[in-house]
């Protein structure tokens, strides 16, 4: 655990707007002491890194938070988006170096204006944004919490940790056991009924987020015991695959 002071030491930015980030929802502490002391761990400096990277590239803090707090938020994915638009963006300063080159040795009369287009970067950031943060299920989601307290959303947190608890006891069972697979149905349903339309697509997305590391894979693990993250994984995969081919 890091410090708010450690943190800013740490990535060069300053105490007041790791404070704000806190304020804002865009970037809370893992814990906070009794004294009040925020306190960082390793997935809030992750999700420090997704934050400055979208920020290198001039993604507004409400558009970024929208991004990381999307139901189906890849990180992988959003990596990959953010490698493009920055090789775009060195494109981009490559060619004004150029230009401004261009008016040092010909003078002010140099007049190529295309080094200025950023439409290619703008039409790319505008799709990275609609990615994560215009999806149907995410306004669902934003309309459900705005009507909850916030005890409401303790008592959601708690019945969905309680369904990895249950899927803990299950992990001496394969994941494509009926039980297990029943488990995979009750999940996806508290989703819906609580969250948003959990289709097959989005399900699959969170059984790789549920296994790939960090937190939420603690979480679980602490929830329903070691392995319990993995066992929940690969069933939601074999769950999610019957179903498409039920599907198709």
């Amino acid at each position: 655990m890091r410090t708010v002071k450690e943190v800013s030491e740490l990535t060069g930015i300053s105490v007041r707007t790791l404070q704000y980030y806190d304020q804002i929802g865009l970037l809370p502490p893992a814990v906070r002491t009794q004294a009040g002391y925020r306190l960082y761990d390793d997935t809030a400096l992750e999700r420090l890194q997704q934050i400055l990277l979208y920020r290198e590239l001039g993604f507004p803090l409400a558009d970024i938070k929208r991004i990381l707090d999307a139901p189906d938020y890849d990180r992988n994915t959003a990596l990959r988006q953010q490698i493009k638009m920055l090789e775009m963006k060195k494109e981009h300063l490559e060619n004004l170096i150029l230009f401004a080159r261009g008016i040092e040795l010909i003078g002010v009369k140099y007049m190529d204006f295309t080094a200025f287009d950023t439409a290619k970067l703008d039409a790319y950031a505008k799709q990275a944004k609609e990615t994560w943060g215009n999806t149907p299920e995410y306004q669902q989601m934003q309309e459900k919490d705005a009507k909850r307290t916030p005890a409401d959303q303790e008592r959601l947190a708690a019945d969905m940790m309680r369904l990895f608890t249950e899927f803990g006891g299950m992990r001496q069972l394969a994941p494509d056991d009926p039980q297990v697979q029943r488990q995979v149905q009750r999940l996806r349903d508290f989703i819906t009924e609580n969250c948003y339309d959990c289709t097959v697509k989005i399900l699959a997305g969170l059984g790789k987020w549920y296994a790939g590391g960090g937190e939420i894979t603690e979480n679980i693990d602490r929830a329903g015991g070691a392995g319990t993250a993995k066992l929940a994984s690969e069933a939601i995969a074999v769950y999610c695959s019957c179903m498409k081919k039920d599907e198709m």
